[in-house]
């Protein structure tokens, strides 16, 4: 029966004072009863608009339609045609720029929870499907892959399921780039990203750690081994900082460290051999989702005060919706229209504080964004002993420094074709964070979905 409800159902959580003491998974997820009913609020729209706002094209409607009949396998394998990593998807996606965006329920009330009911049929089939997939007969031909986040990973699933020798090649001990070293575990658990490697390693996927393309091997000796195309999906690993004075302190992290000392290193845990400050008062710098991610670990560290500061308003915050959100509920206090300018340190070199000022919205700037500009005599002091710099990140250039004839942009993304992922070097392709800069997960899945295709196709023209 059609439900005609303009509220999604809710999502169950933990409560924000008991959660924000815990790494524990804030959302708890949708039980059969609630995935159905939610599932009952699509129309099953003729023309179908939420699938033009997926990176992937998962076909939704017909997902959705599956879970309406508690066939909840058979969801699982309609997103699993378009999607090498649905658990993740229904866990991070910005569903609510994208595909609920497009919802025709929206108009009137809330769309479709297509994010949640994602997570929902990742979930059951994790929980109740025990049998590997089936690994595709092999067509002979032998990929490399570099960098195992979303992106690199979607690209390795799509060839792996082709019949190709897929080797995914990673720089750190532990598979899944900024799935595992940059996203929380209270907001995406590392079993759950373990539990789609291994659904990758059964279809043939070869994952070497610690192998460090450009140092261990460079581009050139890939393909002297054999490899017939390459992928070059390594992210955007290195921090931005403000270059304001006092940044070089004890006590001054970027985003990137912080996050992969507590998410890869657990450096929470008292047994941790990569400890981590336990600050009393945190100022994160920025607004984005890593700048959420970051507060929010700061507090379930300890924290007494924990502050985002950003120098635009709410309305232009780029994190999502919901982060926002669960980082108000845990006590996460927005210093908006607020840019800092120095960095103020002790005589033992640790951060006593941060200088900001105030600032106001002038003309929008080539973003698009209001431009901020400093409100004159509004100097003042914010009382912290941690700094976490989450401006951004660019692309390391350990891969572009030791590949002849890799084309880069000036900041030093890859130049890659937008609709393929080609590059200036013959049989190199790339996408994600390494080509864009610092984006979505999903839109870095489907770059990798889009450069396997054309590395496939380029591999079959060339015999």
């Amino acid at each position: 029966m059609a439900n005609m409800a303009l509220k999604k159902n809710e999502m169950p959580a933990q409560a924000p004072d008991v959660r924000n003491k815990n790494f524990s998974e804030v959302a708890l997820g949708y039980t059969e009863e609630q995935a159905v009913d939610e599932a009952n609020r699509c129309l099953g729209c003729k023309n179908r608009p939420c699938v033009g706002g997926c990176p992937v094209a998962i076909d939704i409607p017909e997902f959705i339609a599956k879970i309406k009949e508690r066939d909840f396998e058979g969801a699982y394998q309609v997103i699993n045609r378009s999607s090498s990593l649905p658990a993740v998807c229904g866990r991070v996606c910005p569903q609510e720029t994208q595909c609920e965006q497009r919802c025709v329920r929206g108009i009137k009330g809330e769309p479709v929870a297509i994010g949640r009911l994602e997570r929902f049929v990742a979930d059951w089939h994790n929980e109740n499907v025990k049998e590997p997939p089936v690994r595709p007969k092999s067509n002979g031909h032998k990929v490399a892959v570099i960098g195992s986040g979303p992106s690199g990973l979607t690209c390795a699933g799509e060839l792996a399921k082709k019949g190709y020798d897929v080797h995914v090649f990673e720089a750190l001990h532990l598979a899944g780039g900024v799935l595992v070293y940059g996203i929380p575990e209270f907001r995406l658990p590392k079993s759950i990203v373990q539990k789609e490697i291994d659904t990758l390693k059964a279809l043939g996927v070869t994952i070497e750690t610690n192998m460090v393309i450009g140092k261990v091997l460079s581009i050139d000796e890939l393909f002297e081994n054999g490899f017939e195309s390459v992928y070059i999906g390594s992210g955007a690993g290195l921090p931005r900082f403000m270059r304001i004075p006092g940044e070089n302190l004890k006590g001054v992290y970027s985003a990137n460290e912080f996050l992969t000392r507590v998410n890869l290193m657990k450096a929470y845990r008292e047994e941790s051999s990569t400890p981590i400050q336990h600050a009393k008062k945190v100022a994160v710098v920025g607004g984005g989702n890593v700048a959420m991610d970051a507060a929010r670990c700061a507090k379930r560290l300890g924290a007494e005060e924990v502050y985002i500061v950003y120098r635009r308003s709410e309305t232009e915050l780029p994190a999502r919706a919901e982060e926002v959100e669960h980082a108000k509920e845990e006590g996460i206090v927005f210093r908006l229209l607020t840019n800092p300018v120095e960095v103020l340190g002790d005589e033992n070199g640790f951060v006593s504080g941060i200088k900001c000022v105030e600032m106001e919205l002038g003309e929008p700037d080539e973003s698009g964004r209001r431009r901020p500009v400093v409100k004159e005599g509004s100097e003042f002091v914010l009382d912290v002993d941690c700094v976490i710099m989450s401006i951004g990140t660019s692309p390391n250039p350990l891969i572009k420094s030791t590949t002849k004839g890799l084309e880069t942009q000036k900041w030093g993304g890859i130049i890659a074709d937008e609709e393929t992922g080609r590059t200036s070097r013959e049989g190199v392709y790339a996408g994600g964070d390494a080509v864009t800069g610092a984006a979505t997960v999903i839109l870095a899945m489907g770059a990798g979905k889009a450069a396997a295709k054309a590395m496939d196709a380029y591999i079959q023209n060339k015999d």
